[in-house]
């Protein structure tokens, strides 16, 4: 059985006639699209409930990088009220998304409500989906030069008095637009002073590393000068038509895509060159490329099992299935330096005397969980920090008490900068339940277990009437 948004009980799905079921998906669209719209309330609302000065444990990014105290850190354009730092992970957390997507939604919640009041009422009144309203949201929030108050507004007008209808490239034009109008760009050393036409430099090139497909790929995308790419085209051109004499049965897309890597192999090997690089050289005379570090993890037990795509394993960089045949490519290309190392017992004690963390146990941490080991976050372990969960106390020797911290693999986690800041200075806990499974209380006592699948909701602590204040760090 299913049920109505009013509660009433209906048949199957598999028994409703056309009709019904073309109600039934209105009424459920409509219940998703007032959903969205309000959680982008409850972010804004959120956001009231914890100003900067709101969590008094919280540290701030400062200019050196270090600890200090929590700075008023803005997430939206100018005019926004500024946002607790320390607020987000928890908001995050209960909507199962990362820190960063939870900063994201509540930066664009303040922008709608305060910068694009218009559009922020036609979300709320369901006249807009809020997908549509975030779109707008990101680009005044991100426009360069900064859009001010007034700016803002100007493009609120124009945008809702179309009910949020504007694709991208329509979104651009208006935000360049607004930027004229409004002599945003007065001072900007790239305006064109022959035309009085502001210039945006549009040239990029961007790796997608998020955008991988399950072929192994990655798209990268560029726009280029106008000699650039005419230049880069015959290059690539060139190269294909070079794979073609070699044998390559490829398509001609297909051998213009080899033809840029092979581009940029053959760039870092004459760097090094016409550098007088002593480094090691292969068989055929040339330098080694430039070392670009892949870690590859295959599960040999699997070896064997057909799939349509064949062997696959597990790349650290983007955290993507990579197949084994295109590591054996790689490894196969003459100029390709390979590394084995040895396997390592992901299950083993490993231990060291003092505070530091020795190579051999930080890699075998790095492996065993694989990312940051706080709710939802994906930061590579790779790139985290070795958190000891239990404090080291570097008076115990001293005064002649046990180690409560001591440096081994089961009281050792990785967590990415923000989230090891978090830990350490705000409500947030964590306690090992056995190696590479962590339980996290957060400061309003939702409970959340992490191990290298992922993350599952232990409960949802009961609802109080009087909700009481987070408690402070001990």
């Amino acid at each position: 059985m299913i049920e109505t948004l009013a509660g009433a009980p209906e048949a199957k799905v598999e028994d409703l006639s056309a009709s019904a079921l073309l109600a039934l998906a209105r009424d459920r669209k409509a219940a998703e699209d007032r959903a969205a719209a309000d959680v982008l309330e409850v972010a804004a609302r959120w956001a009231d409930l914890h100003p900067p000065e709101s969590i008094h444990t919280a540290a701030v990014f400062t200019d050196d990088g270090c600890y200090g105290l929590e700075h008023e850190e803005p997430i939206a354009g100018p005019g926004c009220p500024a946002v607790a730092e320390f607020c987000i992970a928890e908001l995050g957390t209960v909507l199962g998304i990362s820190s960063t997507s939870a900063k994201r939604l509540i930066g664009h919640a303040l922008e709608l409500r305060h910068r694009l009041p218009r559009l922020w009422a036609q979300v709320q009144a369901g006249a807009v989906p809020a997908w549509r309203a975030r779109t707008v949201a990101e680009a005044t929030i991100h426009a360069t030069p900064s859009l001010t108050v007034e700016a803002a507004q100007w493009v609120d007008a124009q945008v809702a008095a179309v009910a949020g209808r504007v694709g991208a490239a329509q979104l651009d034009r208006l935000v360049a637009e607004t930027i004229k109008r409004h002599h945003l760009d007065a001072h900007d050393p790239t305006k064109d002073p022959e035309d009085g036409w502001q210039h945006v430099d549009p040239r990029h090139a961007t790796l997608h590393s998020e955008d991988v497909h399950y072929a192994g790929t990655m798209r990268f995308e560029a726009e280029l000068g106008i000699a650039d790419a005419l230049d880069l085209d015959r290059a690539l051109a060139h190269g294909a038509e070079t794979l073609k004499a070699l044998g390559s049965h490829a398509p001609l897309d297909a051998r213009r895509s080899a033809a840029l890597g092979d581009l940029a192999r053959t760039q870092t090997a004459l760097d090094l060159h016409a550098q007088g690089s002593t480094a090691a050289r292969s068989e055929d005379g040339l330098p080694i490329a430039r070392e670009v570090a892949v870690h590859a993890h295959f599960d040999a037990s699997l070896e064997g099992l057909e799939t349509v795509f064949g062997s696959t394993g597990r790349m650290e960089e983007g955290q993507r299935l990579v197949l084994l045949d295109q590591v054996k490519h790689w490894c196969g290309d003459s100029r390709t330096k390979v590394t084995v190392k040895p396997v390592i017992d992901l299950t083993a004690e490993l231990t060291a005397p003092g505070y530091d963390i020795p190579d051999r146990i930080r890699e075998q941490i790095i492996l065993r969980d694989r990312t940051c080991v706080f709710p939802w976050c994906t930061r590579p372990a790779r790139a985290c920090d070795i958190d000891h969960v239990i404090a080291y106390d570097h008076d115990a020797a001293a005064e002649g008490r046990s180690q409560p911290g001591p440096t081994v693999s089961s009281n050792l986690a990785p967590e990415c900068r923000w989230h090891h800041r978090l830990k350490t200075h705000t409500a947030w806990r964590y306690d090992v339940i056995k190696p590479g499974v962590y339980e996290w209380t957060s400061p309003h006592r939702h409970r959340y277990r992490r191990d290298r699948t992922g993350t599952t909701r232990i409960d949802t602590p009961p609802r109080a009437a009087d909700d009481p204040e987070p408690p402070d760090r001990p």
